[in-house]
């Protein structure tokens, strides 16, 4: 069938979530005219996605961009690997020891024959970790499957979530099978209004935050959420993806520093960022658990974690051992953040190493990405839908390993984007 190319979509001002659903389109047709649109945004220098990287994550990567010829050397702002621990000898080390004794691969999904004693090492490892019992703990093959599996095998259609509406899209495609209330960014009020217009409709209600959310990079009011839904007869689930291992006093993440670490009834969290791997976890009392690893599809029905895991064995511990690779984290966030803010830029109310230069403009935003990368700066541009239409913003992610050298020519890039462009709101 031959692709229907004409429509009236202004490829000026339309984003990726236009072409989800066309009305008079089929989906191959739909994949043709976003396939126009995609080569319309890199001609016009906009298509800042998808780029290839020549070595492993670090504060500085060779890049392959529609801009050059060859790869180039650039300041690196878009990884999680927060603490760098995907470089760490130690953790390499143990991955490759992993490999050796257990092979490639996991197998089988984890209930007929695919369950190892990696696994079981690194789920004992996780429960230890946030001071909860053996079997406290689970261990997905993404994080992103860890929310959504989890909450299509929590919640069906006699109970209710009620989410910020900020969270991750894990959760949203968590929550197809039940009823959901969305209440404005940490906006206590309507939280409360939710909470209230539930509370004797649906045998389960659970409040759903992050800890540290992914645009913003600030915290979710967490103490003040938790004494409201224990109030109104609710569960808590929160995810702190981008907290664990890098926030709270011993690198728990943004609950520990709320002191809820044995209240929240569902913690998770990914194994690709601050531990530097891949995967997801849930943490829960152990019936929970047990519940999750027969009735959650994705678990029972998809391959577990191969055995590069057992590098995650070390990554965990490294978090108490070397406490050193946090405190220069924080400290490269506190340097990087102050500089923007002399720059007089709007980085919002980050608490955290995310880093969001608020523009507004989804065209001024792909501007300025394009003119950090040519300026060696690779950064991350966020418009619609990740972000709502006039909050278009460039974000950013410190590591541990960014020196000041680094961080100082990011700075000058932004400087030089700001002079161009006109970025400063302050």
């Amino acid at each position: 069938m031959e692709l229907v190319r004409n429509h009236n979509i202004d490829f000026s001002k339309a984003s990726f979530k236009d072409f989800e659903n066309i009305s008079d389109m089929n989906s191959f047709q739909r994949a043709g005219l976003f396939k126009d649109f995609t080569d319309y945004m890199e001609v016009e220098g906009r298509m800042n996605y998808g780029f290839v990287t020549y070595d492993g994550c670090g504060p500085e990567i060779f890049l392959s961009t529609p801009f050059q010829q060859v790869p180039k050397k650039c300041i690196s702002l878009v990884s999680n690997d927060y603490l760098n621990f995907t470089q760490h000898p130690k953790v390499k080390a143990a991955a490759i020891e992993g490999l050796q004794k257990y092979g490639t691969g996991a197998g089988a999904s984890p209930l007929i024959g695919g369950q190892h004693e990696y696994h079981i090492m690194l789920e004992n490892k996780l429960s230890a970790f946030f001071n909860r019992s053996k079997g406290s703990s689970m261990v997905y093959t993404t994080g992103y499957t860890a929310n959504s599996a989890t909450l299509l095998s929590m919640l069906k259609n006699n109970d209710c979530a009620i989410v910020d509406m900020a969270v991750h899209a894990s959760v949203y495609e968590g929550l197809l099978e039940t009823n959901v209330r969305r209440f404005p960014h940490n906006n206590l009020d309507y939280l409360e209004r939710a909470l209230s217009n539930v509370q004797s409709k649906y045998q389960t209600k659970i409040v759903i935050i992050d800890g540290v959310y992914s645009q913003d990079g600030d915290l979710a009011k967490m103490d003040e959420i938790y004494k409201l839904t224990k109030h109104y007869g609710a569960f808590l689930m929160v995810d702190d993806a981008h907290g664990i291992g890098v926030l709270g006093r011993s690198g728990r993440g943004a609950i520990e520093i709320f002191d809820l670490l044995n209240k929240v009834d569902i913690i998770s969290g990914t194994l690709s960022k601050a531990f530097g791997h891949i995967g997801g976890f849930i943490i829960s009392k152990p019936e929970v658990i047990n519940y999750l690893k027969f009735q959650s599809r994705q678990y029972v029905f998809s391959s577990n974690c191969t055995p590069a895991i057992t590098g995650l064995l070390v990554a965990i511990d490294l978090i108490d051992e070397e406490p050193e690779w946090r405190a220069k984290l924080l400290e490269n966030v506190a340097y990087f953040k102050k500089g923007l803010l002399d720059l007089k830029l709007d980085v919002g109310i980050t608490e955290s190493p995310i880093i969001p230069i608020k523009i507004g403009d989804a065209h001024k935003t792909g501007d300025a990405a394009k003119l950090l990368l040519k300026a060696g700066v690779y950064t991350n541009a966020i418009v619609y839908p990740g972000v709502s239409r006039k909050d278009a913003r460039i974000r950013t992610s410190l590591m541990a390993t960014h020196t000041k050298e680094h961080l100082d020519k990011a700075l000058n890039g932004f400087e030089y984007v700001n002079q161009k462009l006109g970025l400063s709101k302050i």
